[in-house]
């Protein structure tokens, strides 16, 4: 499978949020925009007003990565602006993770859950055949800029074992300080999707067509793909 790139919205010129978009359309798998609520993360990020406003100008898959406390709460506006996939980190929604993955399911879209690089691969084992989705955090969650966290693609690892051996479909992404400097290393790990920001992309050019190409140079060339 070829790999798949994921840009983090939060790190877009919002300036140009049109012209932007207009640009990655072609180009991007998914879109991957960020929801933290100042609790959960202390930072505060986007909104499904966003995905509102997305919606009306891309097709592009809108993948939606909630940081946030109560999960439930933001869910149901998620779906309503139009997003398409929605992950969530499961330690903010123990008690509730089969309702939650089964009512993103149940409208229609495809729901995945998030692991933070403590939190081991086998946490998902219960509820893994619902998954759509895994996202593992190659950096702490909630502030761009981090060292990336080179222990999180041992769990990339596992969970690629994992679905191949229990016949799981979900895919596989990184989320964090994905570059020309890690792109290789990650690679080797097997995974499907990169979700690219500020280092991988966005900081690459001031037009984000060139931002974009030089990226898959960068890819391209550190992974000899």
């Amino acid at each position: 499978m070829a790999a798949k790139f994921s840009p983090s919205l939060m790190c877009m010129d919002l300036t140009q949020f049109r012209e932007q978009i207009t640009a990655m359309n072609s180009r991007a798998d998914f879109y991957h925009v960020d929801i933290m609520d100042g609790n959960y993360v202390r930072n505060i990020t986007l909104s499904p007003f966003f995905i509102e406003n997305l919606r009306k100008i891309t097709e592009v898959p809108i993948d939606v990565h909630l940081m946030v406390n109560h999960p439930e709460d933001i869910i149901p506006l998620c779906l309503d602006a139009g997003a398409d996939i929605i992950s969530f980190h499961p330690e903010t929604a123990n008690n509730k993770i089969f309702r939650l993955l089964n009512q993103i399911k149940d409208a229609g879209r495809r729901c995945g859950v998030v692991l933070n690089p403590a939190t081991p691969a086998q946490a998902i084992r219960e509820y893994a055949h619902l998954l759509d989705k895994v996202t593992v955090m190659s950096v702490d969650p909630g502030y761009v800029g981090q060292k990336f966290i080179p222990e999180s693609l041992n769990k990339i690892s596992q969970l690629i074992e994992m679905r191949e051996k229990n016949g799981w479909h979900y895919l596989t992404e990184i989320d964090g300080s994905c570059n020309e400097k890690t792109f290789n290393v990650i690679a080797q790990s097997g995974v499907d999707v990169f979700i690219v920001g500020t280092s991988g992309l966005f900081s690459l050019a001031g037009n984000v067509s060139e931002a974009w190409d030089k990226m898959v140079a960068n890819y391209r060339r550190e992974t000899a793909a």
